[in-house]
C-alpha cells in the first residue's frame, strides 16, 4: 500500500471507529461486536505506525492515552467557572422563582437538569477539534488536562455538523457504579486503600499523570452548558440539542418546566429515579432558558444568578449499632464492619456497614449500643457517618480496636503513614491463605474457573490446599466425594456443593492447563503487594524471568519504567521471604511458566543491543508509547530514572530539566526522535 492508499485508508477506518465509538458510548446503541471493533482499531494502529507522518490529532487511537504529564498547564477561563447557589427546601426555589420573575417582569421558562455528582470540566472546540481541557480549578484559572480527557470515548476529539468555529461546553466527568466498584476490587486486591466514593475516584484519575492508565478506567461525561459568542440558538434547551447532534453526550434526563409545579414534578419525579441510575447525582439544577434573559440576570461574585441547584439530603437512615466484626482480606488488612439493627435504605435492607479503619471509628467516637446515622457511599455502600449522642445509652463503652488478628492471633502492625492494621501472619492466617487461592486461581491469574464458588474455602477446610502449589499436587481420588452445605448469608441463599466425577475431572484439568499461562500472568498471581496487571507486566518484560526478578535489587526495580519505591520495597520483601521461595520452586518443578516465552520476548532485531533508554519529552511523530515499544521491538530496554547506567536520554519537547541535568552531570548522550529514528534505521 503506497501513502496515498494509505492516507484513504486511514481516514476512512477513522470516520468509522468514531461512528462506532458514538453508537457505543453516546447512544448506547452499538452495532458491532467488541472484538469487530478492536479489530478496526488493530487496523487502523497498524496503518499509522507504518505510516506515522499521517496521523492526525483527532485520530481514535490517541484516546489510548500514552502522555505522560508531570506538570499541568494552568490556564485562565474564558468565561469564569462560577458556582451554583444551593438549595434545600423548595421554599427557596419558590424565593429563586420571585427574584427572577420581578427582574425579567414576566413569566419566565426553566430548564431542569441533573445535577452529576463528578467532577466539572470545560472543553474548548476550535474548527471542530478539542483543543483543550481545563478543570474549575478556583473558578478562574484551572489545569488543561486534554492529554487525560481524550481517553473518554463519550467526548468527541472531533465534532460533526454544522457548529460554531469556537465555542466552549460545559460537563461533568464521573465514574459509573460498576466501574468504581470494579476498580475498588481491584485497588483492594493489590493492598491500596479504597476510594470512598465515586467523584473522588473520578477527580483522581483526571489528575493521573499517565494517561495510558487514565484510558483503563471508564470515565464518563455528560455535557450541560454552551458558551460562545455565536451560539445557534436563543435557548440553553435548543442549544443542547444542538450540541448532541455534533456528537455530544447530552443527557435525556431534562425539562423545560414553565412553572414551579413542573419544577417541583421534576425535582419529585428524580428523587425516586435517582436510585435506579448508573451513577451518582446529588440534586436538581434549575436553569433559565432563555440566553438572552440569563444575561440580563448576570451574576454575583460566586454565582449565576439565574440558575440554582436543588440538592437532595443524604438518604440517612438511624439505627443501632450492635456490634463490631473485623475482616481479614489477602493482603492482611484488617477492616472494622458494624453489624447494625436491619433497616431500609435506599430501597434495600441494610444489615452491616462499614466504619473503614481505626482512626474513622476515633474520629466518629461511636460506641456499642450507639444510634448511627447510615448513608449509601456513592449510593453504593453503606457506611456509618454519625452518632446520635442524644440516643447513647449510660452503657455505652468506648471501642477500642482490636490489637491482634481476630483469625489467627497474630499482633497486627500499622505502617507510618498509613491508616490500614494488617495482620503479618500472611503465611499462616486462614482468611489470607484463602485470599492468594482465589486470587492465584482468578480469571486475570490463572484462570482455574473450575475452582470457583467456594471449592477453594471446601479444599482449604479439609486441608488439601493450603499453599497454592498444593493445588499441583492434588489427585482425583482426594477430591472425589467432597460435599458441603453453604448456609445462607445476607447475599446468597444456601447452597450445597458437592464434588462428583464431572466436577472433579473439570478441575484437574483446569489446573493442567493453567501450566500454559504466560510469565506476566503467574506473577500477577502470586500475589505480591501492590503488583497488579499493569506493574506484574512491567516486571516480566524488563527482567526477562523469575530468577532475575529474585536478585534484583532496590535500585534495580525502581529503574524499571513506572515501578516506584512502595512497589519495589513489596517485591524484595517478598523474595526475602524463603516460604515464597520454596513454593516457586514447587510451581517451577510442576511445569508453571516462569520466563517469558521465545514469541513475546521476540524482537525485530537487536539494533539497540539491550541499551537502556530514558523517555523524556514530547514527540512530533510517535506517542510515548509507541517510542518504547520501538525501543523494546529493536532490542532496547525502557527505564524510568536517570543513573549512570543509562545509555541514552530520548529527549522530545518539554523534557524534564531534572533529567536533562542530571544527564548533563553523568555525560549521558541525549539523542532527539529524528537521531533515534536513523539508530533503528542504519
Amino acid at each position: 500500500m503506497n501513502k496515498e492508499e494509505a492516507k484513504i485508508k486511514i481516514r476512512k477506518l477513522s470516520e468509522e471507529i468514531e461512528k462506532h465509538n458514538y453508537n457505543y458510548y453516546v447512544l448506547s446503541n452499538p452495532v458491532i461486536s467488541d472484538y469487530d471493533f478492536d479489530l478496526l482499531l488493530d487496523e487502523l494502529i497498524d496503518l499509522e505506525q507504518k505510516f506515522p507522518d499521517l496521523i492526525e490529532p483527532d485520530s481514535p487511537t490517541q484516546r489510548v492515552g500514552g502522555e505522560i504529564t508531570k506538570e499541568f498547564k494552568q490556564v485562565t477561563h474564558k468565561y469564569p467557572m462560577l458556582s451554583l447557589s444551593n438549595t434545600y427546601s423548595e421554599e427557596e426555589v419558590r424565593d429563586f422563582e420571585k427574584r427572577i420573575k420581578k427582574i425579567i417582569g414576566h413569566k419566565v421558562e426553566y430548564v431542569c437538569e441533573l445535577k452529576y455528582d463528578g467532577v466539572a470540566i470545560c472543553l474548548i472546540y476550535k474548527n471542530g477539534l478539542l483543543t483543550q481541557a481545563i478543570t474549575r480549578g478556583d473558578g478562574v484559572q484551572g489545569d488543561d488536562v486534554i492529554a487525560n480527557v481524550k481517553t473518554i470515548r463519550s467526548i468527541p476529539i472531533k465534532l460533526h455538523g454544522d457548529f460554531p468555529d469556537e465555542f466552549e461546553i460545559r460537563g461533568e466527568i464521573y465514574y459509573p457504579h460498576n466501574g468504581f466498584k470494579k476498580l475498588n476490587d481491584e485497588r483492594i486486591e493489590i493492598g491500596e486503600d479504597p476510594f470512598a466514593n465515586p467523584r473522588n475516584a473520578a477527580s483522581g484519575t483526571l489528575k493521573m499523570q499517565d494517561s495510558a492508565e487514565v484510558a483503563k478506567r471508564p470515565l464518563d461525561c455528560i455535557l450541560y452548558y454552551l458558551l460562545g459568542d455565536k451560539l445557534p440558538n436563543k435557548t440553553h434547551y435548543n442549544n443542547l440539542q444542538d450540541a448532541k447532534r455534533w456528537g455530544f453526550k447530552i443527557s435525556k434526563n431534562i425539562a423545560i418546566c414553565k412553572n414551579l409545579e413542573e419544577i417541583f414534578e421534576f425535582i419529585n419525579d428524580w428523587n425516586e429515579g435517582r436510585k435506579k441510575l448508573p451513577f451518582d447525582i446529588d440534586g436538581v439544577v434549575i436553569k433559565v432558558n432563555s440566553i438572552a434573559e440569563q444575561e440580563k440576570l448576570g451574576s454575583t461574585a460566586k454565582s449565576p444568578r439565574w440558575a440554582i441547584a436543588y440538592k437532595y439530603k443524604a438518604e440517612r437512615a438511624l439505627t443501632k449499632l450492635l456490634s463490631i466484626d473485623y475482616q481479614v482480606g489477602r493482603t492482611g488488612a484488617v477492616t472494622p464492619v458494624a453489624n447494625l439493627k436491619p433497616i431500609l435504605l435506599a430501597g434495600t435492607i441494610v444489615k452491616r456497614a462499614s466504619l473503614h479503619n481505626a482512626d474513622i471509628i476515633a474520629q466518629l467516637d461511636v460506641r456499642i449500643g450507639d444510634m448511627v446515622y447510615v448513608e449509601k457511599g456513592g449510593e453504593i455502600i453503606p457506611k456509618i457517618v454519625g452518632v446520635d449522642i442524644s440516643k447513647r445509652p449510660e452503657s455505652a463503652v468506648k471501642v477500642k480496636f482490636i490489637k491482634n488478628c481476630p483469625e489467627c492471633g497474630t499482633k497486627l502492625v500499622r505502617k507510618e503513614g498509613e491508616a490500614i492494621f494488617y495482620c503479618p501472619n500472611e503465611l499462616d492466617c486462614p482468611p489470607q491463605i484463602k485470599g492468594k487461592l482465589e486470587h492465584f486461581i482468578s480469571r486475570k491469574a490463572m484462570n482455574i474457573d473450575s475452582l470457583g464458588e467456594g471449592k477453594i474455602e471446601m479444599l482449604y477446610d479439609n486441608n488439601l490446599v493450603l499453599n497454592i502449589a498444593d493445588l499441583y499436587d492434588l489427585k482425583y481420588e482426594q477430591l472425589f466425594g467432597l460435599k458441603k452445605i453453604f448456609p445462607e448469608t445476607e447475599n446468597k441463599k444456601e447452597r450445597k456443593v458437592s464434588f462428583k466425577d464431572k466436577t472433579v475431572k473439570n478441575i484437574l484439568n483446569g489446573i493442567e492447563t493453567s501450566k500454559q499461562v504466560p510469565f506476566e500472568r503467574v506473577l500477577y498471581a502470586l500475589g505480591i503487594r501492590y503488583v497488579g496487571e499493569t506493574v506484574a507486566k512491567k516486571l516480566a518484560y524488563f527482567h526477562k524471568n523469575i530468577d532475575n526478578i529474585k536478585k534484583a535489587t532496590f535500585d534495580d526495580l525502581v529503574n524499571i519504567d513506572e515501578i516506584g519505591e512502595k512497589i519495589a520495597e513489596a517485591v524484595i520483601n517478598y523474595f526475602k521471604n524463603k516460604k515464597y521461595l520454596e513454593t516457586i520452586e514447587r510451581l517451577k518443578n510442576k511445569g508453571i511458566q516462569f520466563e517469558i516465552s521465545k514469541e513475546t520476548t521476540a524482537v525485530k532485531n537487536n539494533k539497540l543491543d539491550n541499551k537502556s533508554f530514558v523517555v523524556s519529552g514530547v514527540f512530533k511523530d510517535f506517542s510515548r508509547d509507541e517510542i518504547k515499544k520501538l525501543i523494546e521491538d529493536y532490542g532496547g530496554r525502557n527505564v524510568s530514572s536517570v543513573s549512570s547506567k543509562t545509555d541514552f536520554i530520548l529527549a522530545g519537547e518539554n523534557m524534564g530539566p531534572g533529567k536533562f541535568k542530571k544527564a548533563q552531570e553523568l555525560n549521558i548522550p541525549i539523542i532527539s526522535e529524528d537521531e533515534f529514528i536513523e539508530m533503528v534505521k542504519k
